[in-house]
C-alpha cells in the first residue's frame, strides 16, 4: 500500500494505491490529519497542478508526519535577533543568531 500526497491551497488529498484494489481517495483541509476512514473508493480525484504533488508516503501515519511538520513549519513565530539558541522545536529557523520569544496564530 502506498499514498499518493497533493496539497492545493487548504486541501489536502491523498489517493491510496495498492496493487490489487485500490482504497480510494481522501481530501481532509490542509492542517488536518488523515484517518482511514477518510477514505472512500467512489470518490474521485480532481485535476490538481502538478507543483501541488508533494510525494508517495508508505502509510497514513507517514502521511499525517508529513503533514504535522509542515503545520508546525506555517507556524508565525516572533523572533528576536540575539544569540541565544532556538527556544521552539517547531520554529523552522536557520540562523543561530535568531532566538524564538513567542509564537502567535493558534
Amino acid at each position: 500500500m502506498g499514498y499518493a500526497l497533493w496539497i492545493d491551497h487548504d486541501l489536502a488529498w491523498a489517493q491510496g494505491t495498492s496493487e490489487y484494489r485500490a482504497q480510494g481517495v481522501a481530501v481532509v483541509a490542509a492542517t488536518d490529519l488523515f484517518h482511514a476512514r477518510d477514505f472512500r473508493a467512489r470518490r474521485r480525484l480532481p485535476r490538481l497542478p502538478a507543483a501541488a504533488y508533494q510525494g508517495m508516503f508508505a502509510s497514513v501515519g507517514a502521511l499525517n508526519l508529513y503533514l504535522r511538520g509542515r503545520r508546525a513549519g506555517m507556524k508565525r513565530a516572533t523572533v528576536a535577533a540575539s544569540g541565544g539558541r532556538v527556544a521552539s522545536e517547531t520554529a523552522h529557523i536557520n540562523n543561530p543568531e535568531i532566538r524564538v520569544i513567542g509564537t502567535t496564530g493558534r
